[in-house]
């Protein structure tokens, strides 16, 4: 069947560095644009940053610019995203998404940021 699984997530300092990586499975990853959203405590889900189904092209949340890269190996079925300084306004629940008939969502992985 259609899976996403998260994984990277933990606690990390102000300031830090973390690396997010979803494994995808059960469908065309090539073929699937894919996305990065994170909702945080009280807050509804936001759109970080997503990529084209060969990479060429990525967008991000004006609140990430810069600090935070989004990247895909179509080879191995999986999509990252790098997140340098990261502030404590970043703790949140991170969901991986694949355009994917209605769409598909991740569990999640949990970032802490904090000192």
């Amino acid at each position: 069947q259609v899976q996403l699984v998260e994984s990277g997530g933990g606690l990390v300092q102000p300031g830090g560095s973390l690396r997010l990586s979803c494994a995808a499975s059960g469908f065309t990853f090539s073929s699937s644009a894919m996305r990065w959203y994170r909702q945080a405590p009280g807050k509804e889900r936001a759109l970080v940053a997503s990529i084209t189904s060969a990479g060429g092209t990525t967008t991000y949340a004006d609140s990430v610019k810069v600090r935070f890269t989004i990247s895909r190996d179509n080879a191995k079925n999986t999509v990252y995203l790098q997140m340098n300084s990261l502030k404590p306004e970043g703790t949140a629940v991170y969901y991986c998404y694949a355009t994917v008939g209605m769409g598909v969502w991740g569990q999640g992985t949990l970032v802490t940021v904090s000192s």
